[in-house]
């Protein structure tokens, strides 16, 4: 038996205990994994919605990252399956391909509430996190010696930063955990769309999965037939940004979220360290209950006492005002001078009663071999719709930059939409 072999063996002889997934029905673990699920740091996920303010538009999105990274680690592993059983499959060992699916199962392990919507604030990346905790804690021996996999393999496939001290197989790993048709996204649209109640986000799973095959090191390739797969997770990706994790109610209890925390982390009220391996109870337990103006914007958002949009204008790209805004700092300097011209017309403003939000850059564009029958060429040249104008046309709609205050101003101020340019102005 040589190696692909043996790892295929291991794959169909030793991953038979069901999971019951409202999703998936049945994600199959094997014996070796139970303490990895069971242990504290993979539970603790379970006490972390994965759309964190979602269910105050959607009430059924209150979906966990537990179950979404055993979704995850379902399709990855039908995907190694499917690629193993390929003739150009690259040498994988049966411990590599343990490592990979135990990376797949902990790649969120590193997450802490809101974590996505906080990537602009000073804070560690949550992959950094998830690599830390696999290889400082007690997860590190029950991978070695429980599962028998590589715990700095596991580490490395989720946090990219790690070298990867040319590796074939951890590029490849790497590369069929995170790209452009990834178990990560084939599950979080599909789980997404399904506890929101919405129907954007469907992929078609067994048609995606039977269309990848291997590209040497470098990870997959896509048969040209199944261009449609990765053009659907594109649309399923921009209408559940439309529809879901950019609704303007989702921004608006984001915006103050991440505001409350801004504050409390330049003014040295806390500590980054002290938002790690929270779960959504700790965090309100520990940020809801303070009495610190930056920290009654995190208690409204849980008592769902929302601030108001009032204005709002797209970003564009090209403008450099648009530009100065993606800096916290210099946005908080508009935000101010917006708070200093309500003041002056008799407002009362405090800290957090008014906040300008401007949504992070997202990608709608795919760097995917697509497999002719005689050559690999390049995902936009294989007769996509999704062309690079398309692409802008997407961004375009979605960004918006938002001027939200709190409900009390909203309803007397006059003319929002001026103070909104008058702020931006200031940067000329």
């Amino acid at each position: 038996m040589d190696v692909k072999d043996r790892a295929l063996w291991h794959l169909d002889r030793d991953y038979n205990r069901p999971i019951r997934d409202p999703l998936w029905s049945n994600i199959y673990i094997s014996d070796s994994l139970f303490p990895i699920i069971d242990s504290y740091e993979f539970q603790q996920l379970s006490r972390i919605k994965q759309l964190g303010p979602s269910h105050l538009v959607y009430p059924g999105a209150t979906h966990t990252r537990m179950a979404h990274s055993l979704g995850v680690y379902h399709i990855a592993f039908r995907m190694i399956r499917r690629l193993l059983s390929h003739p150009q499959c690259p040498s994988l060992d049966d411990v590599a391909v343990r490592s990979y699916l135990c990376a797949a199962l902990l790649h969120d392990l590193g997450h802490f509430p809101f974590t996505h919507s906080l990537k602009e604030l000073a804070l560690a990346d949550h992959e950094e996190l998830a690599a830390a905790a696999i290889l400082d804690g007690p997860l590190r021996t029950l991978l070695r010696d429980t599962v028998g996999a590589d715990p700095e393999m596991v580490a490395a496939i989720i946090d990219e930063s790690l070298p990867d001290q040319g590796s074939d197989e951890l590029r490849f790993f790497r590369t069929l955990l995170s790209g452009s048709l990834d178990p990560d996204k084939l599950d979080y649209l599909c789980r997404d769309a399904y506890f929101c109640g919405v129907p954007y986000g469907v992929q078609d799973i067994d048609f995606a999965i039977s269309r990848i095959i291997p590209n040497g090191a470098t990870g997959i390739a896509l048969e040209q037939s199944g261009i449609s797969a990765v053009e659907n997770v594109l649309f399923s990706k921009y209408l559940m940004y439309r529809a879901v994790y950019w609704h303007r109610t989702v921004r608006v209890a984001t915006a103050m979220i991440k505001k409350g925390l801004y504050e409390g982390l330049t003014s040295g009220l806390i500590e980054p360290g002290q938002l790690y391996g929270l779960d959504d109870e700790t965090f309100y337990a520990s940020f809801a209950t303070r009495s610190e103006p930056p920290f009654r914007l995190i208690q409204r958002v849980h008592d769902r006492r929302l601030h108001a949009p009032v204005s709002d204008i797209p970003f564009d790209e090209t403008n450099t005002i648009h530009g100065e805004l993606l800096n916290l700092h210099r946005r908080a300097e508009a935000e101010k001078r917006v708070s200093e011209a309500l003041a002056g017309n008799g407002f009362a403003v405090e800290v957090g009663d008014v906040i300008l939000d401007v949504p992070e850059s997202i990608s709608f564009e795919v760097a995917f071999p697509v497999w002719t029958g005689a050559a690999f060429i390049d995902f936009p040249a294989a007769g996509t719709v999704f062309t690079p104008g398309v692409v802008r046309d997407f961004t375009r709609n979605l960004r918006l930059i938002r001027l939200m205050v709190n409900p009390e101003l909203a309803g007397r101020i006059a003319e929002p939409d001026q103070l909104l340019e008058s702020a931006l102005d200031s940067f000329r």
